[in-house]
């Protein structure tokens, strides 16, 4: 079996959810933006059902929606008050006419995810104790001190199950009594990818929690569940997430399409 074939019980259904707002302080209406012909909502649809049978677009605009209905993909309209993307998962998941066992949470500006990528996150689930599931990457000696020292780049430490201990935008662990351009040869520091994978029942649970103090800290959600005590599998990924955030972003995102 390849590493990136499926071992998860077949008894388990998948069901991918992309959240996507028009709405963007930085960037508003990045989700119909044109990547070489196709809107990016439409690049990560195609990407994710390369993995998963059921895909569905969350959304609460309805130029997103209409956009998605006319590439034949499926939408979902959503409240406009949610405050993340796991609540805007959530509640398309409860406007499903059928029972899924795991959400995957896609974010809608990625157009590179990879399926394998996906495909390990439902590896995740082969532990029959998971309850949530993300991404980590390897910082290697290819990327600079600056990459990892990228507030925008959070990093995560694991257990020896391979679970989540504590994400940061800050460089987890301090190397006490090294050069911070040494850091990176003395430890293998991870860069989290964030994507995720929750149990149908732990995501109803995860949206019924108060925001926590480590999570307005560093302003990372899932430190909320963290810190109350839920259980996150770190699955492995080397490839290297492109997300656009900003207009800036999508011209460097276009170039790297041509030169590919």
């Amino acid at each position: 079996m390849s590493p990136t074939s499926l071992k998860e019980p077949a008894s388990l259904r998948f069901v991918g959810i992309i959240p996507a707002r028009f709405a963007s302080t930085r960037f508003p209406g990045k989700p119909l933006v044109d990547i070489g012909g196709k809107t990016m909502i439409q690049r990560v649809y195609e990407q994710v059902s390369k993995a998963l049978e059921n895909v569905y677009v969350a959304t609460d605009d309805n130029r997103i929606f209409e956009a998605v209905i006319s590439f034949g993909g499926k939408a979902i309209m959503t409240s406009d008050k949610h405050k993340s993307g796991t609540d805007r998962c959530f509640e398309a998941f409860t406007k499903l006419d059928e029972w899924f066992d795991v959400v995957v949470n896609i974010q809608g500006d990625e157009p590179f995810i990879q399926p394998e990528q996906i495909i390990e996150l439902q590896n995740c689930f082969a532990d029959t104790n998971t309850q949530i599931a993300t991404l980590a990457k390897k910082v290697t000696a290819k990327d600079s001190i600056e990459f990892i020292t990228n507030p925008n780049n959070p990093k995560l430490v694991i257990n020896k199950l391979n679970e989540a201990m504590y994400f940061s935008r800050s460089v987890i662990p301090y190397r006490r009594g090294a050069e911070l351009e040494d850091w990176i040869s003395l430890h293998p520091y991870l860069k989290h990818v964030g994507i995720y994978a929750y149990r149908a029942d732990v995501l109803r649970e995860l949206t019924l929690l108060e925001q926590s103090p480590l999570e307005i800290a560093e302003s990372l959600e899932q430190l909320r569940w963290l810190e109350n005590g839920y259980r996150i599998k770190v699955g492995f990924t080397d490839v290297e997430t492109v997300g656009i955030d900003t207009p800036e972003d999508l011209e460097k995102v276009k170039d790297l399409l041509k030169d590919s």
